[in-house]
């Protein structure tokens, strides 16, 4: 999947105009799968298929038009191509909504009007009302189809008059620093930059809330596609690879069965973040959910990362969901209190058990993963590292016969085990000042050659104390 923003050419506008595109390799769609994308009413609800997209029929349209006032939908398959159009420019004013829709079905290495799903008149009638609200005449929608010739079949998604924040739009892009650099990658971002309102949270940096970028490397539970955003590749990072001090729990609520996988990221107690990612069908849908402790103090459990996939649970069978239509949280219903209770319990659990001793030690090393992988860009299979392999020395493009792995394509990929390592940070003193108030600092000695005195401000053991509320509290008993 390729996402960008490209400046465009609108006669109407009379003048250079950003649009946003999103285009993928799939198999396509024919005429009756792109009128379903594209009409609303269309739903499949009692559908319980996790190869089905479009569930309940208001994912493209109300995505799309929240973005922008038009998008043009272009796809093939390996037999047709079609091109739908939804407008709000050229409905404006009208009492029925029209979305011209022109499909074509191949002829040796041609593609003519498919006259099986509508008449030609129409046909050519819908693909001059495109090109008169658009800005695809037939060239540029030649270009576009030309897209296709390498893998033959995809599709093609383009929006643009988009939304304005102010007298700018409501997204901004960046295309990042040329020649190839890792350190900027070119991203996509809400301007606003508003954070989600998370009860007890107090960071001011959860770039998952507005950047695009941040958002696809962990948008999949275990990711598998390859997304170029503003002509980059997004680095994928399936959360619970990438834990320190990894826990392993198990449980039942409602009598279907939950798997949570806790742990420590360095990057996220920086940013002073903490929380589970709950994921359906594979898919995040609630980031960063602040549970148990983490509700009543800001500092509680920073840095613990839980991860989960409440497929199951959140499934209720006839075709019901817990899931609301935008994908973005869940109902509140029987099954999610209950997980909220559990994964509370459980997340405080970890707290207690992991970090009631912590030592902040000056030149310490950072806390990394349990495990280091990477993934192959042929195979998409994430491969486990040897330990104290420095990850940063891999090529931007890795493969899996390559150092360190040494394989190939077709081994099987490896089960993540539980790891434990010591828990270190590197830590300045203006770092260990800002925790003065929540932890109590004892001395100890430090390097030779230095005065007690020195020996006593350079080298500290932190005891953190605890936070939240007294257990007799939690347990109602306040």
């Amino acid at each position: 999947m390729d996402i960008s923003i490209e400046e465009i050419y609108s006669k109407r506008a009379g003048k250079e105009i950003p649009m946003l595109s999103v285009i993928d390799d799939g198999h396509g769609m024919i005429h009756e799968e792109v009128e379903k994308m594209v009409c609303f009413g269309h739903k499949k609800p009692e559908v319980d298929d996790p190869d089905y997209i479009g569930r309940f029929g208001v994912g493209f349209k109300t995505g799309a038009m929240r973005l922008g006032r038009d998008a043009l939908v272009i796809t093939q398959t390996n037999d047709s191509r079609s091109i739908a159009f939804l407008s709000q420019s050229l409905n404006e004013g009208k009492d029925n909504l029209e979305i011209p829709i022109v499909s074509y079905r191949r002829k040796g290495q041609c593609m003519e009007v498919d006259t099986s799903v509508q008449l030609e008149a129409l046909a050519k009638y819908n693909l001059k009302v495109i090109k008169d609200f658009s800005p695809f005449d037939k060239y540029l929608i030649g270009a576009k189809a030309g897209l296709f010739r390498e893998n033959n079949t995809g599709t093609q998604i383009y929006i643009w008059n988009l939304d304005e924040w102010g007298s700018q739009y409501c997204l901004e892009w960046d295309r990042g620093l040329t020649g190839g650099s890792s350190f900027h990658k070119g991203d996509i971002m809400i301007r606003s930059r508003r954070l989600r309102s998370r009860p007890g949270q107090i960071s001011k940096k959860v770039c998952l809330d507005y950047s695009l970028r941040s958002y696809l490397e962990v948008i999949f539970l275990v990711p598998r596609i390859r997304i170029y955003l503003q002509g980059s590749l997004v680095k994928s990072r399936p959360l619970a690879k990438y834990l320190n001090q990894t826990s392993e729990v198990s449980g039942n609520i409602i009598g279907k069965r939950v798997h949570l996988t806790l742990g420590r990221s360095q990057l996220e107690f920086e940013h002073a973040n903490c929380g589970i990612f709950l994921y359906w069908h594979g898919r995040l849908i609630e980031a960063y959910k602040r549970v148990g402790g983490m509700i009543h103090n800001g500092d509680w459990g920073r840095g613990v990362i839980g991860v989960i996939d409440v497929t199951d649970l959140m499934n209720e069978g006839n075709g019901r969901v817990g899931v609301l239509n935008t994908k973005q949280s869940f109902l509140d219903c029987e099954p999610y209190a209950q997980l909220e209770a559990w994964l509370g319990e459980k997340a405080d659990e970890y707290w207690t058990d992991n970090f009631e001793k912590l030592k902040l030690k000056k030149g310490g090393s950072l806390y990394k993963p349990d495990h280091e992988w990477v993934q192959c860009d042929k195979c998409r299979k994430w491969r486990m590292l040897s330990s104290g392999f420095d990850v940063k020395t891999l090529p931007e493009e890795w493969f899996c016969y390559m150092d360190p792995f040494n394989g190939s394509c077709e081994m099987q990929e490896q089960k993540v085990d539980r790891g434990v390592i010591t828990v270190s940070a590197k830590r300045t003193r203006q770092d260990i000042k800002d925790v003065e108030d929540d932890a109590m600092i004892n001395s100890d000695a430090n390097s030779d050659g230095e005065s007690n005195q020195t020996q006593k401000d350079d080298k500290r053991d932190v005891t953190r104390s605890r936070r939240g509320l007294p257990r007799a509290c939690k347990k109602g008993s306040c």
